[in-house]
């Protein structure tokens, strides 16, 4: 709480949803691949409050991510959801966001062509934000936590047509 009894909502972004409530459309899926359990959370907490998604998915690995890509390990056998929006991390155990994109990049076009990725890590190293503007496959490379703002800012760019 803030003077005079109210509440201040700029350190709780997750209260309120900006722009972000579209009418009938939204993505199909978000994949979130991080392996912090808190992070995933507040990430999904946002993502339902903005109402862009009909279903977001959490992966804890760049490993776990692919099985889901390409229906195997785990999801074989499974009717999955391609992501329209990944969220990736750079820091986690198996198979790390750098090991994914080499891994990634190996997937058919078809399946490439229809995701955006962006790149959410807790990295402040100048030297990762420069490998990753040089990846193609890349859209964006941001700071956690995930916003609304963040999120309009992303929607809009890259997906102002279908939302």
């Amino acid at each position: 709480m803030g003077r005079f009894g109210v509440r201040r909502r700029k350190y709780f972004p997750f209260y309120h949803c900006q722009n972000l409530e579209f009418v009938n459309k939204k993505l199909n899926c978000i994949l979130l691949i991080d392996d912090d359990d808190a992070t995933n959370f507040i990430h999904q907490v946002i993502i339902k409050k903005a109402k862009i998604a009909e279903q977001v998915i959490t992966t804890f690995n760049g490993k776990q991510a692919l099985e889901y890509l390409t229906n195997n390990g785990r999801y074989a056998n499974t009717e999955n959801t391609l992501p329209s929006l990944i969220f990736l991390d750079i820091n986690m155990p198996v198979m790390d966001g750098w090991e994914f994109i080499r891994a990634y990049q190996g997937l058919p076009e078809n399946i490439k062509n229809q995701i955006i990725i962006v790149m959410l890590t807790t990295s402040y190293d100048p030297d990762d934000q420069e490998r990753a503007l040089k990846i193609p496959e890349l859209a964006e490379f941001e700071k956690k936590p995930l916003t609304f703002e963040m999120m309009d800012r992303i929607t809009q760019k890259h997906f102002s047509e279908s939302i």
